[in-house]
C-alpha cells in the first residue's frame, strides 16, 4: 500500500492532492513540511491508497517528483 499526505481544515474538511509516496514516512515528512508553511491547514496525517506513488521525500530537499523513467522501472526510492 502506498500513501497520501492529508490536510484538516476548521471546517472539518480532509483534502490531499496527486502526490504519492511509497511509504508512510515520507508521506508524513511531505505534509509535516508543507504544514509548517501554510496558513489554512489545522493539522494533517496521511491516507493508505492503491494508487501508484508519485513523489519519493528527500530530507534535504523534500518533495521529488518521480521521472517517467522512474515510474517505468518501478524504482520509487532512487
Amino acid at each position: 500500500m502506498n500513501y497520501r499526505p492529508m490536510f484538516t481544515f476548521a471546517s472539518g474538511e480532509r483534502c490531499g492532492n496527486a502526490q504519492v509516496f511509497a511509504t508512510k514516512e515520507e508521506a508524513q515528512s511531505s505534509a509535516a513540511s508543507r504544514f509548517a508553511v501554510w496558513t489554512m491547514p489545522t493539522g494533517y496525517d496521511v491516507d493508505e491508497t492503491a494508487d501508484s506513488v508519485t513523489y519519493r521525500w528527500d530530507s534535504d530537499e523534500g518533495d521529488v517528483r518521480l521521472t517517467l523513467e522512474e515510474h517505468k522501472t518501478g524504482s520509487e526510492h532512487g
